[in-house]
């Protein structure tokens, strides 16, 4: 297990542990397919380059379709990032109060998930409508003629990665609540 990722309950029912299972699955679904995002960027990004300086012919849109893909990488990576514990923060502080009481770390992670719920939340929130306005009125980007791409894709993947942030996060208060209740391991819920 990678430091600081979340651990596997030692207790809980059955469905808790299915929940966990499918969130965890969705997770690294989205991983995965932000990994083969970054590969199939590299490819293009190469071949425009090989295009500009042998053939004099660089393939159109490259900079679109690098600076929307990568929006939906992050989008498409951060449930996963939070599940392995890769966000940025600081475990010493919440080690040394672990060692004095692991409730109290409990206490401390479960503030720091609603935290980031919270905010997570108003950024789906605010995602959504931007989301439908692209649906509806068929925005894109890129110049006509030229190279056009639609901003509903990457308005939806900011959608769904919040959404499996969030359900990571669920997770992680959970986790943080049984440990603050002592129920469990919690106390080590990231």
């Amino acid at each position: 297990m990678a430091h600081g990722a979340t651990p596997e309950p030692t207790n809980g029912s059955g469905w808790g542990r299915r929940i966990r299972a499918t969130a965890d699955m969705i997770s690294n679904g989205l991983n995965v397919i932000g990994t083969l995002l970054i590969l199939a960027l590299v490819v293009l990004v190469n071949a425009d380059v090989l295009g500009r300086n042998l053939f004099l012919a660089p393939i159109s849109g490259v900079p679109e379709i690098v600076s929307m893909s990568i929006v939906a990488i992050v989008f498409l990576q951060v449930s996963q990032a939070f599940r392995m514990g890769r966000f940025t923060r600081t475990d010493a502080l919440l080690d040394a109060i672990a060692r004095r009481s692991p409730r109290l770390r409990a206490a401390v992670e479960l503030i720091y998930v609603a935290a980031a719920l919270a905010l997570v939340w108003f950024l789906l929130s605010a995602s959504w409508p931007l989301f439908e306005k692209a649906w509806e009125r068929g925005t894109y980007v890129g110049t006509v003629g030229d190279f056009t791409a639609p901003e509903w894709p990457v308005k939806l993947v900011i959608l769904i990665g919040c959404a499996a942030l969030i359900m990571q996060m669920l997770i992680a208060g959970a986790i943080a609540l049984s440990g603050l209740l002592g129920r469990g391991n919690g106390g080590a819920a990231r």
